[in-house]
């Protein structure tokens, strides 16, 4: 009876210390208990869905944290009220568990960090305790301040650096977007190549590792960070796949460096390595925000020959009914397709709308020439594409703003046997670096629009050919 009562009390107690796999076991079966007491109060109490994506409120969501407490602040007065006890037991057991490695008590405000905290945990739970000496340290040199934070086994050691530099690459992005609102070399290259490199510094701290271990290490990094971008709703998972590969060979180049280092280094001279890049990167990513370039106006041009002249094509040019369901899988994933284009007045004034799938691009007509020639700006344009994401909506910064069409236009050519060459040109900007990179996503991307608008026109005027045809005979 009294070992049953010692084991409940245990977890409440501050005092003492915890070892890491008892830490793991009773916080995966706190947040276990939490989260099925949330769901039942949720869903029997306040007839509301709840799930683990619910805990977090992004700060690029539809709606403000505001918003969110006038909304659902029942349920939320409710959720906090049932989580003091939890937040004692979680306290308590990470207090001791600085203590067991050897780590300042104050460190404990991590637990209380929005999202962050959970890498924190995590670090915490595969951190050796600091008396405790393991094999494959090497022997005779000096450890640092990360030899008492960097675990000795090559499973903490690899858990480390693919966790623990998250703790701190994760603000650093956020820093990027949505404090300097900027998307540039720091962000896609900086980032992945100094990632992978402090990832693998970590990783082979205490021993040499090998360079397989390495690029393992690396890759597990980004992923991670790929996966805390989504489950934090900082971006969705389109723009993780476009920006994959640039960011998973610049981590590779990175741990590559860092395979040399650790190899070759002393840990006396790898532990400066970490705070001269942290402190380095945020610098660098205000630096360059400040002296990013005016984006360049790129150019697109698509074509499609008609089989009929340009007097019956031309109507079909300036406003078009609604287009089938798209096939192309770009379209299915998320990004924006026509839907179809009209128009109010006629001649150079007329305002054109073509409306996509994630809004209406505004289109001032600048030049009527019929049948030859429809030019038009564009005043207002919708989000480039609808992100997938676990949360039922985001607004990362960069669907605003970052990609912009400034004008286009319809190009008719006459050719011979009574034939219409179709072009349509899209002149935009992208505030994306590096800028090839991306050009070769959005120049590719705005081709297939082009493509679904022509091919739409072409059905469209090739089949009231035939049905004049038919109906003249």
């Amino acid at each position: 009876m009294t070992r049953l009562l010692n084991a409940f009390l245990d977890p409440w107690r501050w005092e003492g210390t915890i070892s890491r796999e008892r830490y793991a076991l009773v916080g995966l079966l706190g947040f276990t208990i939490k989260h099925n007491l949330d769901r039942f109060l949720a869903t029997l109490v306040f007839e509301r869905q709840w799930g683990v994506f619910n805990y977090w409120v992004s700060p690029f969501g539809p709606l403000s944290l505001r918003e969110v407490l006038q909304q659902e602040g029942d349920l939320i007065a409710a959720l906090v009220a049932t989580s003091i006890p939890f937040i004692w037991i979680g306290v308590a057991l990470t207090l001791r568990r600085l203590r067991t490695a050897g780590l300042p008590t104050w460190l404990v405000v991590g637990f209380f960090v929005p999202f962050l905290n959970l890498l924190f945990l995590l670090v915490l739970a595969v951190l050796p305790a600091a008396d405790v000496p393991e094999s494959g340290i090497r022997k005779g040199r000096p450890t640092g301040w990360m030899g008492r934070v960097v675990p000795e086994h090559p499973i903490g050691a690899a858990a480390m650096g693919a966790i623990g530099t998250n703790l701190l690459f994760v603000p650093l992005i956020l820093l990027g977007t949505a404090v300097l609102n900027e998307y540039g070399w720091g962000l896609f290259v900086g980032l992945p190549f100094c990632l992978g490199l402090l990832s693998v510094v970590i990783f082979g701290y205490h021993a040499p590792r090998s360079l397989v271990g390495c690029l393992v290490v690396s890759t597990a990094a980004v992923l991670i960070t790929a996966g805390l971008l989504l489950a934090s709703a900082i971006e969705g998972l389109i723009c993780v796949m476009m920006a994959a590969p640039l960011a998973v060979p610049l981590a590779w180049l990175g741990s590559v460096v860092g395979y040399v280092i650790q190899r070759h280094g002393r840990p006396h001279v790898m532990s400066p390595i970490f705070p001269a890049v942290l402190a380095a990167l945020p610098l660098a990513l205000i630096v360059e925000s400040a002296l990013l370039p005016e984006p360049p106006v790129y150019e697109v041009m698509s074509a499609i020959e008609i089989q009929a002249p340009p007097q019956d094509v031309w109507g079909n040019v300036v406003a078009f009914a609604e287009l089938p369901e798209p096939e192309d899988w770009v379209f299915r994933v998320g990004i924006a397709h026509p839907i179809r284009a009209e128009i109010r007045g006629t001649g150079v004034g007329a305002e054109r709308h073509c409306v996509f799938s994630t809004g209406p691009f505004v289109e001032p007509i600048e030049v009527w020439d019929e049948p030859n020639l429809l030019k038009f700006s564009v005043t207002s344009n919708p989000a480039p594409m609808q992100e997938w994401t676990p949360y039922d909506e985001i607004h990362p910064p960069h669907l605003k703003g970052f990609l912009e069409s400034e004008g286009g236009q319809f190009h008719l050519v006459a050719m011979p046997g009574g034939r219409t060459r179709l072009e349509g040109t899209t002149w935009y900007r992208h505030s994306l670096w590096p800028a090839v990179y991306w050009r070769l996503w959005s120049d590719e991307l705005i081709h297939r629009i082009h493509m679904r608008m022509l091919r739409h026109i072409k059905r469209e005027s090739e089949g009231r050919l035939t049905a004049a045809h038919s109906t003249a005979r």
